[in-house]
């Protein structure tokens, strides 16, 4: 008998309690997904390439967890906080009817585990189903196709994800039942007291509201303009002004939905009036709820942004220029020895086209290479954000020392080829301007407003005038060099630079796309790189490129977006939970409202206007502070690398705000339809 209703509550305690039922499977998902990731392809791929880097990221895999864990605690604690109050009467009849109050601790206990059981029985397998989608989506978005899968599981992170959800959920119900068990049968029994509170006199609660609206525009003023160089002082600056805005907002709404009423109220009939009172008591009574649920949504929106932008920027900096480049054989030679390599017949049937790449430094003693024209363009220009890093570029042309690196036109036109662009012609008196640092768009800039800036360089006395644009695609698969600056000229200067076939860096291969596309890119990248190693070839490949940008794609996306769907989920429950015991708190009125005549289904309209205003106001700040966050952090200190489309980056953020949009509406269908049926049952009694 005892069992027997333990199972009966539990299936009533989740389908009375859908919205956090759902929740928390959603949790389940998420921690798994979390804690398995050093099993998902992708991972197990990148281990093999860049296993320092991923085990530094598996390190912070335990601590997300933890703070994760952090912040569903409070998520479990207050909506089992309303369920124990909707349950009072019912377990204030349990004591009565004789039932001992160790056995009442027992069952409560005992239906928040089956629950946290059947939670895990259903997230547990949708969490192995999204992590395989995951990890194919993410290698496909790489470029990798699918490289050996094969459906895994992690025995550790069912067992991590099994225990610290159930120790949270049975945490929080020891606290709240042993306060309710050791709780006097007619104090449970006991209809609910009129909740008091201080309410704010309306001057003051608008003086509330119009300093909220002054810190949160000093604050996204704040963000736009200043947050560039990321100074800790100027973040700070930031966070305090828009955490204190957002909190002094939602404090002082009642007194601007005060005044709505008191100029609309008059003219408009039914339960206008009774709808607006009730929704300016809820922002007041729930002003602090709001102002954190509408922070969470904000960091949300932030965090998934950030992810699509890692995404985004991380393919814009995939351009492929060469499958290998050869440096040398073992004897240190680029010649004859290579090139002898890429023409043998077992290579022949591998490689549609190899090309030398002529790059070299300048002799400072024999060739004298000015940049004076090219650094006073950098330090005439006006209006640069970062003045630290224009300082810096300055000072490193001030420090090499004459000693310079020139790219062959020919073969750099070689490069723009193998990536599909058009090729670079130099006229007379012209060079151009090459750097491989494009991960740093705030250098990048600096150098591309020089170049508009009529920049030049003189070799051996003569000038020459740079190009307005700058380049930089890869010269080499990877990174056997990178080169701050160098610049692109005529085959025949550089020749002159170069003298004695000095000038010859490497060769970069390209593999037959048709093989690569039949085989799989990566398989015939290893077979060739046997090849090579065999005949003693030194060489890199576009492998260890794959690795690092897939490295920081993962990084950047897989933690953040997670970070981002969790936020949103506590922020949506919070918001639900505190409406849901607010509405509760206020029957006595719904009855009132009834006695005075009023319809049902008015009223019942009028409670989904209070939930889609109340979810409304939480929405509507926090998108716009998320506007300027957004904008703050791309314009900021999170830069797209140069060709990345922002274009793109605002459709994918504009489609997961769209989400958000839904999974809110879910969330407010699911409280008005609560709502709904909690106003109806009042009819009955």
């Amino acid at each position: 008998m005892f069992f027997r209703q333990i199972r009966r509550n539990a299936a009533k305690n989740r389908k009375s309690n859908g919205l956090f039922f759902g929740s928390l499977v959603i949790a389940v998902i998420a921690f798994y997904t979390l804690l398995s990731m050093d099993k998902q392809d992708v991972m197990r791929f990148l281990s093999t390439i860049e296993s320092d880097a991923v085990r530094k990221l598996l390190l912070l895999v335990p601590v997300i967890y933890v703070v994760s864990l952090f912040f569903v605690f409070f998520l479990v604690y207050f909506s089992y906080h309303y369920q124990l109050n909707e349950r009072k009467k019912e377990l204030g009849l349990y004591l009565m009817l004789g039932m001992k109050r160790s056995s009442l601790f027992a069952m409560l206990m005992a239906e928040t585990l089956l629950n946290s059981l059947i939670s895990l029985a259903i997230g547990i397998p949708a969490a192995l189903f999204l992590t395989e989608a995951i990890s194919l989506t993410t290698v496909k978005l790489v470029g990798l196709g699918i490289i050996g899968h094969k459906v895994t599981w992690s025995l550790t992170a069912v067992i991590g994800t099994a225990v610290g959800f159930v120790a949270v959920q049975l945490i929080s119900m020891l606290v709240l039942s042993i306060r309710f068990a050791r709780t006097e049968p007619a104090l449970l029994l006991k209809p609910d007291a009129a909740d008091t509170q201080e309410m704010a006199a309306g001057k003051s609660s608008g003086g509330f509201f119009a300093a909220g609206c002054i810190l949160l525009g000093a604050a996204y003023g704040l963000g736009v303009t200043v947050l560039g160089s990321f100074h800790v002082a100027a973040v700070m600056l930031t966070l305090i002004l828009g955490t204190a805005g957002t909190f002094l907002l939602y404090r002082g709404a009642g007194a601007v939905i005060a005044g709505r009423i008191r100029k609309k109220g008059p003219e408009r009939p039914g339960l206008y009036t009774f709808t607006g009172r009730q929704i300016q008591e809820n922002v007041l009574c729930q002003y602090k709820t709001m102002a954190v649920s509408s922070l969470l949504l904000l960091i949300a929106l932030s965090c998934v942004s950030y992810g699509i932008g890692t995404v985004v920027g991380s393919q814009a900096a995939t351009a492929k220029t060469a499958d290998f480049s050869i440096q040398d054989d073992e004897d240190g030679g680029t010649g004859e020895e290579v090139l002898k390599v890429l023409k043998s017949r077992e290579c022949k049937k591998y490689i549609s086209a190899y090309y030398p790449v002529c790059l070299g430094m300048t002799d400072a003693e024999v060739h004298q290479v000015s940049l004076d024209g090219l650094k006073y363009a950098v330090s005439s220009l006006r209006g640069v954000k970062n003045k630290d890093i224009q300082e810096n570029v300055i000072e490193y042309m001030d420090d090499d020392g004459g000693h310079e690196y020139f790219i062959a036109q020919s073969s750099y036109n070689h490069i723009l080829e193998a990536a599909g662009k058009e090729k670079l012609s130099l006229k007379d008196g012209e060079a151009a301007f090459y750097t491989s640092m494009r991960e740093y768009p705030d250098r990048t800039d600096i150098y591309r407003g020089a170049l508009k800036n009529g920049a030049y360089i003189e070799v051996d006395e003569e000038r020459y005038q740079l190009l307005e644009e700058v380049y930089s695609d890869n010269v080499v698969a990877d990174r056997q060099i990178t080169l701050e600056k160098a610049f692109i000229v005529p085959d025949e200067l550089y020749q002159e630079l170069m003298p004695d076939n000095d000038g010859l860096f490497c060769y970069n291969v390209l593999l037959k796309k048709e093989l690569t596309e039949k085989e799989g890119f990566m398989q015939t990248l290893q077979k060739v790189s046997a090849i090579f190693q065999e005949k003693g070839l030194v060489y890199e490949s576009y492998l260890s490129g794959i690795g690092r940008r897939l490295f920081f794609t993962v990084a950047g996306s897989y933690i953040t977006i997670y970070l981002g769907i969790l936020f949103m989920v506590i922020a949506n429950t919070s918001i639900a939970l505190k409406y849901l015991m607010q509405q509760q708190a206020n029957r006595k009125r719904y009855r009132t409202v009834l006695m005075l005549g009023a319809d049902i289904g008015e009223i019942c309209r009028s409670s989904a206007k209070q939930i889609y205003l109340f979810s409304g106001m939480v929405l509507l700040v926090s998108s716009v502070s998320a506007f300027f966050a957004i904008w703050s952090m791309f314009n900021g200190f999170f830069r797209l690398p140069y060709g990345a489309s922002l274009r793109n980056v605002l459709i994918l953020t504009g489609a997961a705000f769209a989400v958000f949009i839904a999974i809110q509406m879910i969330y407010v269908i699911i409280i008005e339809r609560t709502g709904r049926k909690d106003i109806r049952s009042l009819n009955t009694r």
